[in-house]
């Protein structure tokens, strides 16, 4: 199937450069796909598909223009192609524009275990069962479980090809999946719920459904009858499932995108401390069965380990061609395609390293101070780092987990945040491309009654 995919790329990019295009790239890919949800038992939806898309993007001087398209039949393709050089014609010129350096791209690529066949000897039935398997968990857990949002088994195989006039065609394939389960419990108190996932490349990293379904169900469990607390300031422990979108906030303000438009408070701060000693942040494309790893990004350059924030200290800003040149620098193997076929910067696998702590050892570190299991809305500003969410946790008194609290909001400000963070767990946990392990931060506001 790479053949075929790479053989109609390469008459992509030979059409548009005959149709007057300086230069032009492609992306193509085929997913195949399989998911399913099940609720109280009974499957709800079920959706088997194959799909193919091409991205192309084409360069008159320094004009682009960029299309997509799911048909790969000629004609199509054809048209596109045409129609696409056309559109770069009349668009703006831009300075920055252009395919990567030729001395960029390369060939020799390491087997970075992205591809598990194994996937394939599960059938049908079996991966209904372990969607029901897991939901069946959660329900037996606890009698106060008496619902449930459901459970779901994901699973997907996809060929990538790039390639360009440069000269440059490269493939690579990859397999992943995941199972996730959402328990309801029930008190007198009203009803809560909770989620918890596993995710892989492979079969054999995945957690057992049974797993999955049990903490689940003790996510649920530990937020039964929620009080409100007063407004104060404290320690506050973020769990992996928050900690990663702290992380996340971290990754748009490195962005080339961010930097060269002025939008982040990470801007000419590279060489200085932006965070706690002990905190280490990467992005590593080149992590061995890695969710977001890969041998090249979207615009073929290779891809790399990419320090980012080394013992507190900022080294790097993330890079696509694009982004390298507004600023003058090497792009850093992070382009990703969007839908429409623009190149954007995106995370491969962007994470908080370990550290020493256990989660047990953090909380029993919180003589009283707030535990966070949810983070609710959008109130952050990467210009300024002011950061205002809703929240949902459990309240820490004498370093264990008390009881839940609920309609709080937390605050802070992302720079003095990173700043204040005083132990790193080492339970990092990969639920997608960015993760983080339990992080303690020294103190933040939380606004209550």
């Amino acid at each position: 199937m790479t053949d075929q995919l790479k053989e109609a790329a390469e008459k992509v990019v030979q059409r548009a450069v005959r149709m007057g295009a300086t230069s032009a790239d492609v992306l193509i890919r085929e997913d195949d796909t399989f998911s399913v949800s099940v609720r109280m038992g009974e499957v709800e939806t079920l959706k088997q598909a194959i799909s193919r898309n091409v991205l192309l993007r084409v360069f008159v001087g320094k004009r682009t223009a960029t299309s997509t398209t799911s048909d790969l039949s000629p004609g199509v393709v054809n048209r596109l192609v045409d129609d696409t050089v056309e559109m770069a014609r009349i668009t703006s010129e831009d300075e920055s524009g252009g395919l990567p350096d030729a001395s960029l791209f390369g060939n020799d690529f390491p087997d970075l275990e992205l591809l598990d066949t194994t996937w394939e000897n599960l059938s049908p039935p079996d991966r209904i069962d372990m969607a029901i398997r897991a939901e069946r968990a959660a329900l037996k857990a606890h009698p106060g479980i008496v619902n449930s949002e459901g459970a779901t088994f994901d699973y997907s195989r996809s060929c990538t090809v790039v390639g360009n006039s440069s000269g440059f065609f490269g493939e690579y394939e990859g397999t992943g999946g995941g199972i996730a389960a959402a328990p309801v419990v029930q008190s007198q108190g009203g009803m809560q719920r909770d989620l918890w996932m596993s995710v892989s490349r492979r079969v054999d990293g995945l957690e057992s459904p049974e797993e999955i379904g049990r903490k689940a169900a003790e996510r649920a469990l530990r937020r039964l009858d929620a009080r409100k607390i007063s407004t104060c300031e404290v320690p506050v422990v973020f769990d992996p499932m928050t900690a990663r979108s702290l992380v996340g906030h971290i990754f748009q303000a490195v962005a080339g995108e961010s930097i060269y438009r002025r939008m982040s408070f990470l801007i000419d701060e590279v060489g200085k401390r932006v965070a706690a000693p002990g905190v280490t942040i990467v992005d590593d494309a080149r992590l061995r069965g890695g969710l977001g790893s890969s041998p090249f990004d979207d615009e073929g350059i290779p891809t790399q380990t990419t320090p980012v924030i080394e013992d507190g200290v900022l080294r790097n800003y993330l890079h696509t061609a694009y982004s390298a040149r507004k600023l003058g620098t090497r792009p850093t193997g992070n382009g990703t395609r969007a839908a429409t076929g623009t190149v954007t910067i995106g995370p491969t696998n962007f994470y908080l390293k370990n550290g020493a702590h256990t989660p047990e050892e953090i909380i029993a570190s919180v003589k009283s101070g707030l535990y966070l299991v949810e983070l609710i809305g959008f109130g952050v500003n990467g210009v300024t780092g002011d950061y205002s969410k809703g929240a949902v946790g459990i309240w820490i008194e004498n370093g264990k987990l008390s009881y839940p609290v609920h309609e709080i909001t937390i605050a802070g400000n992302l720079r003095q945040m990173f700043e204040n963070i005083e132990m790193v767990g080492n339970d990092l946990a990969f639920l997608g491309s960015v993760a983080a392990p339990t992080i303690k931060i020294k103190k933040m506001v939380i606004s209550g009654d």
